[in-house]
């Protein structure tokens, strides 16, 4: 792109995390800041940025063919920048595959991003992979408009050192956002409209900090302060770790309202010699006996976690001990994936890794048996009256989506507005949305 020619449209594409989402958003944000105007419409971008994951299987490959699928029917090209994961993990390797690409930014240095655009307009590329966290925080805009549901990032990064997982290395170490930055970020949320703010960290429970008065808390601690907030009518917050599962985070589910009756905590696994090859810290019995005591503060709660099938050296009978887990615990939602090495990490130099058509076979029996738990857990909400934050239009004529306090998707027609907390009782189900009836 010609120097005289800066670009004056975008459309940031984000893949894979709620974090993701949260960090495609301040980009989208920063941008604007310089005068540049967002589009949906990616092939008429004079900017477009590809905001990677590096978790999924293939990741770095599915990016390449993204990038070349950038072209216009005239052959040009928009100005393309590559963030996130991704970004952080190939760095300069993307620069010398992919010409087309003039922008490298990892998802700790994106607060960079307008000053490499206006460098690549003028003909030089740039990689920028540093991790200065706390900088680029001080350096993102003021929140200004939100839709009903607003993500926060509190903690990034990880200390956990799981051997299948990248997140260390593209996100780098554990730290947590100062209380007081949080607490204006979250009133400006609240401000532009959300109703409902989910706190975000790669193990968001992990987050500590100081308050107003110096005093040391935890989560649940960050949870009372924004509880307070009169206009917030809804708090989540994820991804959880077990290990970092506190006393006052698990109380908190039984004493703050506004806290939604939902967790996901991540097992990863049924058996104990597959966790701790994983470098999981917790024991399948350590795990339950959390669950135990987060449903006796909240009854009503929906869980969530994640699963990884076909680790290396898996045998049928741990993969069997998962399937006990799954059925003892009964989630509500779940994510499930075939292990992939990811390199530079422990898991994948080691021995026994699984065959592909193995992994694909336990998939389809994790994935049945989790169906089955997600469909039984909507069909026994059929009956009850809750609260349902409307989020958007559906789509027939007059119909609404929005999600209960258990995330689940409900749809219902009638006489309300985006952003509306509306009671509804849920008269039917499927095995992903349920239908509503709005009460008069």
């Amino acid at each position: 792109m010609p120097a005289e020619n800066p670009p004056r449209t975008f459309h940031v594409k984000s893949f894979g995390c709620q974090m993701n989402v949260y960090d495609g958003e301040r980009m989208a944000e920063l941008l604007a800041a310089q005068g540049m105007t967002a589009t949906d419409e990616r092939d008429g971008a004079d900017l477009v940025v590809l905001n990677t994951c590096h978790i999924r299987e293939k990741a770095t490959e599915k990016v390449y063919s993204d990038i070349g699928r950038l072209r216009r029917a005239d052959g040009s090209t928009p100005l393309i920048a590559v963030a996130g994961c991704v970004a952080q993990a190939e760095g300069e390797e993307i620069m010398a595959r992919a010409p087309s690409v003039k922008v490298v930014v990892g998802p700790q240095a994106y607060h960079r991003l307008p000053e490499m655009v206006a460098d690549a307009a003028a003909g030089k590329r740039g990689t920028e992979t540093d991790m200065p966290a706390e900088a680029k925080f001080a350096a993102l805009p003021k929140r200004r408009r939100s839709g009903p549901s607003a993500f926060l990032t509190v903690q990034e990064g990880c200390d956990k050192f799981c051997t299948y997982c990248v997140v260390p290395y593209t996100r780098g170490a554990e730290i947590s956002r100062p209380f007081a930055d949080l607490v204006e970020e979250a009133k400006l949320l609240v401000a532009g409209g959300a109703r409902e703010i989910t706190l975000l960290g790669q193990n968001v429970n992990a987050w500590t900090g100081q308050d107003a008065k110096g005093r040391a808390i935890g989560l649940d601690g960050l949870i009372r302060v924004l509880a307070a907030e009169p206009d917030l009518a809804r708090i989540r917050y994820t991804t959880s770790h077990p290990n970092d599962m506190s006393d006052g985070l698990i109380a908190a589910h039984g004493e703050i309202d506004k806290l939604m009756p939902f967790l996901h905590l991540p097992v990863q696994a049924g058996n104990d010699r597959v966790l701790k090859a994983m470098n999981r810290s917790h024991t399948v019995e350590s795990y339950l006996k959390i669950l135990d005591r987060v449903r006796a503060a909240r009854p009503d709660i929906a869980l969530s976690g994640d699963f990884i099938v076909g680790f290396p050296g898996e045998t049928e009978a741990e993969f069997q001990d998962t399937l006990d887990l799954v059925g003892a615990v009964r989630h509500a939602q779940a994510f499930s994936f075939k292990y992939s090495p990811r390199p530079g990490t422990p898991a994948a130099t080691m021995d026994d890794q699984i065959a592909p058509a193995v992994m694909d076979e336990r998939l389809k029996r994790l994935q049945a048996a989790l169906a089955r738990d997600a469909t039984a857990f909507n069909q026994a909400s059929v009956g009850r009256r809750c609260q349902v934050l409307v989020e958007r239009r559906g789509r027939l004529a007059g119909q609404w989506l929005g999600k209960s306090p258990w995330l689940q998707s409900v749809h219902f027609t009638g006489d309300v507005a985006i952003g509306d907390l509306v009671t509804v009782d849920l008269v039917q189900a499927g095995p992903n949305s349920l239908a509503g009836q709005l009460v008069a």
